[in-house]
């Protein structure tokens, strides 16, 4: 999986990239919220109008103030890559924490550096975020698959006799040596349901009868 930074464009079109996507985000955000502010304080019969109204007055607004935030951010973001001639999220906290402080610039030295700390910090939050969800992800794609074997028995439905132990060791002595030295007189005394027969190699024969007279 791949790292944010180099899942992003290249640095040129980044830049118009990020800034046609934070006005998406900011007009499609912006616009759900201001139709429901403006649903819940329209009086009685005219909600919808008011919410309507409400969104065609500051989803705009909105939509503009995120997109100089996305393309600022952006421009610092390539201005650092260009800078230090490489891509970690190094790079992304420096340009929140320059964005924050430009964007705050006409309301004073103090109001500069704590939006630039906040930028910094809310950044170095998201970026660290991120690190972590690629590692978990990465962590379970590289987990080996472990496969149990079932045991004698198991899946077969009740009162079923397990014959696996039969069937492999049938198997095994019906090989080479098993059917050569023994396997098929074990065959057949397994065929034979148990009955043992016996067969006599020698016996004695009775004495012939003599007629002679004494």
């Amino acid at each position: 999986m791949g790292t944010p930074e180099a899942s992003r464009e290249p640095c040129p079109d980044r830049i118009l990239d990020d800034i046609g996507g934070a006005f998406g985000m900011g007009a499609v955000g912006g616009s759900a919220f201001h139709f429901l502010k403006g649903f819940y304080n329209s009086p009685t019969g005219s909600r919808f109008h008011g919410g309507s109204q409400a969104v065609r007055m500051n989803a705009p607004r909105v939509g503009g103030s995120f997109a100089v935030w996305g393309g600022l951010f952006s421009a610092f973001d390539c201005t650092m890559v260009y800078a230090r001639q490489k891509e970690d999220p190094w790079n992304s906290i420096f340009a929140g924490a320059a964005t924050g402080g430009f964007l705050q610039m006409r309301q004073g030295l103090g109001a500069s550096a704590r939006s630039a700390l906040f930028g910094g910090v809310l950044l170095a939050l998201i970026e660290g975020a991120g690190i972590m969800l690629n590692k978990v992800l990465s962590a379970q794609e590289n987990m080996p698959v472990m496969i149990e074997d079932p045991g004698p028995g198991v899946g077969l439905p009740m009162g079923m006799p397990d014959h696996t132990g039969n069937e492999v060791g049938s198997s095994s002595d019906s090989g080479w040596f098993g059917g050569w030295f023994g396997g098929g007189k074990k065959k057949d005394e397994g065929r034979s349901g148990g009955a043992k027969t016996e067969i006599l190699e020698s016996f004695d024969a009775p004495p012939m009868p003599t007629f002679e007279l004494k």
